[in-house]
């Protein structure tokens, strides 16, 4: 065999080590996501169901602490003064429900910081506030559509296809609204990714695979209103916002 085919094998044979060892990374990563994902949702206790699951939240810090968009506190609250806010900690038909407090709101960045009781729960490491590059490949794990799928983990994958800003101009000031006007003049980017997000998603952590730290959180509701009220049928593009914001809510 000649010295070139004998490198040509080698590379070939280092290449598909290389694919195979990539491809065993991402389920381990999505191992060490998933149980510092949890459910966020409410409890009536007049309610039938008594317990709602709406939406996705992630533990950070002391494994108490619980990052998940205002606007589902907000939903949340709007069902009335017998609502309580609870976590739901684990997966399948028996997760273990906390109560849940908030500790701070941030609504407009769409972040809310909540705190549990109980034991704690596996944290998700941060990304510093430095925005990620497009093209970094992500995961995001959460609840699609668990009112009905139920509390088991959904991970999906993609890129940072595109950095945008939240707002975008309109072609006349009579089709802006006053929340648009706010966003124009304090415009932030937030992340566009080629992922398809669904409702129950929001709050779901959005993690750089490379590193396996979170770069930012799922948003729609406030993002779509900004990029996207121009549309009668809106997109399924998913938008994110990045971690720095989140930064700021933490001590």
């Amino acid at each position: 065999m000649s010295v070139a085919v004998r490198l040509l094998a080698l590379a070939l044979a280092l290449g598909w080590a290389g694919l195979a060892a990539a491809a065993a990374t991402l389920p381990d990563l999505i191992d060490r996501v998933r149980p510092g994902v949890v459910g966020v949702g409410a409890h009536q206790p007049l309610g039938a169901p008594r317990f709602q699951l709406g939406a996705t939240g992630f533990v950070v810090g002391d494994g108490l602490t619980v990052v998940t968009n205002a606007h589902v506190v907000d939903g949340v609250t709007k069902q009335g003064e017998n609502a309580r806010l609870v976590v739901f900690v684990g997966r399948g038909r028996s997760p273990s429900v906390r109560a849940a407090r908030l500790l701070k709101n941030d609504p407009e960045h769409d972040l809310a910081l909540l705190t549990i009781d109980g034991p704690a729960v596996t944290t998700l490491p941060l990304a510093a506030p430095a925005p990620a590059r497009e093209g970094t490949a992500v995961i995001f794990t959460g609840f699609p559509i668990g009112s009905v799928l139920g509390l088991y983990p959904v991970t999906h994958r993609g890129i940072v296809s595109s950095v945008v800003p939240l707002a975008i101009p309109q072609a006349t000031t009579q089709t802006l609204t006053a929340a648009q006007i706010k966003r124009l003049r304090e415009p932030f980017e937030v992340y566009q990714l080629d992922a398809v997000a669904y409702p129950g998603n929001s709050g779901s952590p959005v993690v750089d695979q490379d590193s396996g730290q979170v770069i930012g959180i799922v948003n729609s509701v406030l993002v779509k209103q900004g990029r996207e009220t121009a549309l009668k049928d809106p997109s399924a593009i998913t938008y994110a916002i990045p971690v720095r914001f989140l930064h700021d809510l933490l001590p």
